[in-house]
């Protein structure tokens, strides 16, 4: 039996010497590699971090002890180590499985959930409060990355550590990347700290406490050597202690015995404390540190080259892909045009307009309040700002989308990847919300494209606007439709018929269009029901005359959108009727008002909510024979 099997919770980790928590490490590092080799998930984050985890665990008492993990997906060590090995973790991120980021709902361990950055300090500090309030002794520990100290909300809470608790651990992460490489003065001023060849005193409470401990005098020498890997030990002007909190690093996070040693005087140490670590993103799997950005959280690969296992022949190029490639395009004609990510240049596909056209590429870090802001700015001097940015991301900046984009009429043009589903990653990846929380504000533009050709169309026409504009696609491959070499400039608010029907009209956003006309050919084909079918392309604004128009000529209008239906597409519909006071009966299809859990695929999330083909048809049928049935009763008793 190996190591790892004969851990079942953390308390396993305490019995076990450092030789043997240094061989369960590569049985951890090796678990992760298979496990996502075939699932995909964040093999880099969560291979760097393998050291740290088991020492965390070595020195604290989960789950009396707290653990905030920013942003969460380095959180694989940590479930295996907390009892959710076994099938559990060899589905993760698949239905059935354990997620690929903490979970409160999860397991007692995760004592905080997230998925994106910059939460983890804030809340550490909040349970820190609370300890303090209620006169416990638990400790509390934050995990930062080093990326998110380019987060707003991280500085926020570094403002007011010690004005809230006496006591607080903050583990800094420090690899040097996002997903993308780390940008700005932040990540130059940690890199100065690692640099710096010259050494301070070590003060003389942690020596006397390092004396105490096996191996402790090893570590006082290594700190007052002056060899080629200097590093600063005590830094009195750090960023850090201008805040109030201690600061102990840089050490090396990937050596096991001495981020324990120094984990224990963190523990026993009174006050606000930073532990600075350098670890290696992806360490132990050669690929995955060669190549640390598209090893943050690649898809399945194969695990002897690192090549991603081969998808099936002919697969259409990926929506982000065409962004990518249309942005390029478009910016080479207009040199005002400008492509804004916050830490996603190879996500949203961004990376190739900074090769091709670097000064017409800004990455800000994990800013989006920063980059729409930023945006803005851009916007007043004539620029032509594409801010790509994922739907869930974009929830983040939603005060300056309003305040400073939508009150200035400003012409930003957001392009939101991963609207709709992001099946692996979760509730907190899914992109259900854009069109509730963007159809509010006045002065916007809303649009979903039903394939890449109306993708490039709707960029294209967007650049041309002079007002705020949103163009929300999903995540993946399109339907391989071939691009035109002109982009058209589409007529804002106009719908497409893509069928006519007089029985039933289905109004279908985005990937729903293709299934939409399936859905109308047996209906009629099975039923009788002539059934059409409109692209709506428009989630704001609404094509109002051909919508009325055809409430007024058929018995039954039908949306279907990805996206929740509280304040959705469907509900535009609903407005748009009860202002032209038509009656027409209203069935709206999308996702139900709940967070949706992860999933091995988007088909196997919609089987799961009542969104499969055979579940909708049913409900379209069900609900217009019920209308036969009212109109034929209603015609018995005149």
């Amino acid at each position: 039996m190996s190591l790892l099997d004969c851990i079942k919770e953390p308390a396993d980790i305490k019995t076990l010497t450092f030789d043997e928590l240094s061989s369960l490490a590569e049985e951890i590092r090796t678990k992760i590699i298979e496990v996502t080799s075939e699932n995909g998930g964040h093999i880099g984050p969560n291979l760097g971090v393998v050291e740290l985890t088991i020492a965390l665990h070595r020195v604290f008492d989960s789950p009396q002890d707290k653990f905030t993990f920013d942003v969460s997906h380095q959180g694989y060590v940590h479930k295996l180590i907390t009892g959710r090995q076994g099938e559990l973790f060899e589905k993760l991120r698949k239905t059935g499985g354990v997620s690929g980021f903490l979970s409160r709902s999860e397991s007692p361990h995760d004592s905080y959930g997230a998925g994106h950055a910059g939460t983890g300090l804030s809340a550490a500090l909040g349970m820190a409060a609370a300890r303090d309030l209620r006169e416990s002794n638990e400790h509390i520990v934050a995990v930062l990355g080093d990326a998110g100290l380019t987060c707003g909300i991280t500085m926020e809470a570094l403002n007011n550590v010690t004005s809230h608790t006496k006591r607080l651990i903050v583990v800094l992460n420090d690899n040097k990347w996002s997903i993308s490489k780390n940008v700005g003065a932040t990540a130059k001023y940690l890199n100065e700290l690692i640099t710096n060849p010259i050494y301070n005193r070590l003060d003389q409470d942690v020596k006397n406490f390092l004396k105490k401990i096996p191996g402790g005098e090893s570590l006082i020498k290594i700190g007052r050597k002056a060899k080629k890997d200097a590093k600063d030990f005590f830094v009195p002007s750090s960023i850090f202690e201008k805040y109030g909190l201690r600061y102990l690093g840089p050490i090396d996070g990937n050596d096991l015995k001495s981020i324990s040693h120094y984990l224990e005087f963190c523990k026993n140490y009174d006050k606000p404390i930073v532990l600075h670590i350098i670890t290696t993103k992806g360490k132990g799997y050669e690929p995955a540190i060669a190549d640390p950005e598209t090893f943050h959280g690649p898809g399945p690969f194969e695990i002897a080259t690192g090549k991603s296992k081969p998808s099936k022949s002919g697969t259409p190029k990926k929506y982000q892909d065409v962004f990518g490639q249309a942005m390029v395009r478009f910016a080479k004609r207009d040199p005002k045009i400008i492509g804004i990510t916050a830490a996603m240049s190879t996500g949203t596909s961004l990376k190739v307009l900074n090769d091709e056209l670097p000064k017409q590429f800004f990455d800000v870090g994990m800013a989006e309040e920063h980059a729409v802001l930023f945006a803005a700015g851009l916007s007043t001097q004539n620029f032509k700002p594409v801010c790509a940015i994922y739907s869930t991301m974009l929830q983040r900046a939603y005060d300056p989308i309003i305040h400073d984009i939508g009150v200035q009429n400003l012409p930003v043009t957001f392009c939101m990847d991963r609207a709709g589903l992001s099946p692996q990653d979760g509730a907190t990846h899914h992109g259900l919300f854009d069109i509730s929380y963007l159809r509010c504000i006045p002065n916007s533009i809303v649009m979903q494209p039903k394939d890449e050709d109306e993708l490039v169309d709707m960029l294209w026409t967007c650049l041309q606007k002079q007002q705020p504009t949103f163009i929300r696609y999903p995540r993946g491959s399109g339907i391989g439709v071939i691009i035109k070499k002109t982009p058209e400039t589409l007529k804002i608010g106009e719908a497409e018929i893509i069928k006519k029907g007089n029985n039933i009209n289905i109004w279908a956003l985005g990937p729903w269009v293709g299934e939409a006309v399936k859905l109308a050919e047996r209906l009629e084909i099975e039923e009788g029901i002539t059934t059409g079918v409109v692209n709506a392309r428009y989630a704001k604004p609404i094509d109002t005359q051909l919508l009325i128009s055809q409430g007024n000529s058929s018995q039954l209008i039908v949306t279907i959108e990805d996206h929740v239906l509280s304040g959705g597409f469907g509900s535009g519909i609903l407005e748009c009727f009860n202002e032209s006071d038509c009656r027409t009966p209203v069935e709206r299809i999308g996702w139900p008002d709940k967070f949706i859990d992860h999933g091995s695929s988007v088909d196997d999330l919609r089987t799961l909510n009542g969104l499969d083909f055979e579940s909708i048809y049913n409900q379209i049928l069900t609900r217009y024979n019920a209308m036969e049935r009212n109109t034929t009763n209603a015609a018995l008793f005149r």
